[in-house]
């Protein structure tokens, strides 16, 4: 099947130009390449369109009813490019978002609402879940995830911030269980710990010499909340292994203090992950942007 827009910018420009010598000048063609390009033209669509003489070219009644179409198809084409142009450069358009439930609400929510906030235009769809998505199955934009990258392909990513998870309790409790002078001293402690799909996560804390130990602890109560977790913190139910940004202010306030805070904490890399794709709209190149410069700040240890 032949192409239905082959010649169409050629034939434009002859009407325009008033005949097929302008048309030719202005294009920088030979008037023998010019006809026989309309030519091609008339064959495809069986149908004459101009009047030819030795000296003028003028449509006809066919011509002036194909060229009044590809008038208004050339406007669509303009304003479809002006369309993607503008989502190149402005901040406006949809984004679909899936972020982490507690990370997404404490840090990266306050964020993307005040982007919002600054661009009427733009359509933003922020998914809460702790399940891992499949970003281009599901038509997702953008993912804030946790843990080392590798690279699965079709996917781009880069490091936006680093959580730092810190081992908190209550005044009370340390002041009735005492408190632990190393990691190996955690075992003889009530442990809060985080589980998942009947998964309970480990605690990976360096040590004084920065060496890594993964304990799995024997603990009565296991959440698969985190929040839930600093409540039951606070309340002196335990020890608790929590990410800095969800915690700061109950250390700020004294409601909780660091354990082992002579060692340092663990880390977890944080990254933006996207599908990959050669050209980025703007609006999410802002976003990808914003939380690079604007999480670290919210991650750090604040207290």
């Amino acid at each position: 099947m032949r192409d239905p827009l082959d010649g169409v910018a050629l034939f434009i420009e002859v009407v325009n130009a008033g005949g097929f010598a302008r048309a030719a000048e202005q294009l920088s063609l030979t008037r023998s390449a010019v006809g026989k390009g309309i030519a091609r033209v008339e064959e495809r669509l069986g149908v004459r369109l101009f009047h030819r003489t030795t000296r003028t070219q003028s449509l006809t009644e066919d011509g002036q009813v194909y060229y009044e179409h590809c008038m208004r198809a050339m406007d669509e084409i303009r304003k479809a490019q002006s369309l993607l142009d503008s989502g190149q450069h402005e901040i406006s358009g949809r984004l679909k978002v899936t972020v982490p439930v507690l990370f997404g609400r404490y840090c990266v929510a306050p964020i993307l609402l005040d982007i919002a906030r600054q661009h009427p235009g733009l359509e933003l769809e922020m998914q809460f879940s702790d399940q891992s998505v499949d970003l281009i199955a599901e038509g997702f934009d953008l993912a804030v995830r946790f843990g080392p990258w590798s690279q699965p392909q079709g996917l781009s990513a880069r490091p936006v911030g680093v959580q730092h998870k810190l081992l908190c309790a209550s005044p009370q409790y340390l002041n009735s269980r005492g408190y632990p002078e190393n990691v190996a001293a955690l075992n003889g402690h009530d442990a809060l710990l985080y589980y998942r799909r009947d998964y309970v996560q480990p605690w990976t804390l360096p040590d004084e010499k920065g060496q890594l130990h993964t304990l799995t602890l024997a603990s009565r109560l296991k959440l698969n909340d985190l929040a839930s977790i600093a409540d039951a913190v606070e309340a002196g139910m335990g020890i608790g292994w929590l990410p800095s940004w969800l915690v700061h202010e109950r250390l700020k306030t004294g409601a909780i203090v660091r354990v082992l805070s002579h060692c340092a904490p663990a880390e977890m890399q944080c990254h933006a992950v996207w599908p990959s794709t050669r050209l980025l709209p703007k609006r999410l190149t802002h976003i990808i942007e914003a939380l690079a410069s604007r999480l670290p700040e919210t991650m750090q240890i604040q207290a």
